[in-house]
């Protein structure tokens, strides 16, 4: 191979390095905007008026429609349907395993809503036992976040209509309660029971509300950001390093 082909050879292969590096640098800078975009849209969201149970049925009208509540604050009034409490298995909360406890309201003018009510450890001794969760008989007063139905986890068998699953179907859930439950749930922050005062995260129903917060870790799209320019740099340095200052060197060296 002659000395000029291999000259335009490693140019080629280190314009396309160069060239690749810094468009995934570019595009990890992207990514990151693009998140840092949607942690303020959750943010504008959450800052919005408060909902009420009257806004309930027009946010079901499509998914295009519930998609733009989401993360909006409501606020509900019913009573709990107690004989469809579900306890979704193999959720964590503060880095603990425990159940995700899911309970259906029934609004004063009847419509149903999915509440995704709190977390409660479990018996690991007794992996089938169901936690003794307080659940008021009396009208209560919900106050929560719209979110989308419950993360579906991976799972051999959907089929287990027990008290402890590790999903939930929607569309199935709907048919045991016997009635519609919307295209959102509520992630509950408080609860207030008219008759008989309970409230709180966790002095009443001991269930922990401390719901994940968003974090798009942006840290992370920048750091790999730095990795991928400083690899362009390395290799453009490189290049001409070793094509052109090192040659020259050695000719003025060696004359």
């Amino acid at each position: 191979m002659s000395s000029r082909l291999r000259f335009w050879i490693v140019a080629l292969a280190a314009l396309l390095s160069f060239v690749l590096a810094l468009n995934l640098g570019v595009w990890q800078l992207n990514r990151a905007a693009q998140k840092q975009a949607w942690v303020t849209s959750i943010q504008t969201q959450g800052a919005m008026p408060e909902l009420s149970g009257t806004d309930w049925s027009s946010l079901q009208t499509s998914q295009a429609v519930a998609d733009t509540a989401l993360h909006r604050l409501i606020r509900l009034q019913g009573t709990w349907l107690q004989a469809h409490v579900v306890f979704l298995d193999n959720r964590q909360m503060n880095s603990k395993p425990g159940f995700y406890v899911i309970t259906p309201l029934r609004l004063n003018n009847g419509e149903v809503v999915v509440v995704q009510r709190g977390w409660v450890q479990r018996d690991f001794m007794q992996r089938e036992q169901v936690p003794d969760v307080r659940t008021s008989n009396a009208t209560v007063t919900v106050l929560g976040r719209l979110a989308p139905p419950p993360s579906q986890l991976y799972s051999w068998d959907n089929t287990q209509l027990t008290q402890i699953r590790q999903n939930l179907n929607w569309s199935e859930f709907a048919d045991e309660i016997g009635s519609p439950i919307g295209l959102l749930s509520v992630a509950a922050l408080d609860e207030i029971s008219a008759t008989d005062g309970f409230a709180g995260a966790t002095a009443s129903d001991g269930l922990l509300r401390q719901w994940p917060a968003v974090d798009a870790k942006l840290h992370t799209h920048y750091g790999y950001a730095v990795q991928w320019f400083a690899l362009a740099l390395l290799v453009a340095f490189l290049y001409i390093w070793f094509q052109w200052i090192a040659p020259r060197r050695v000719k003025q060296a060696h004359p």
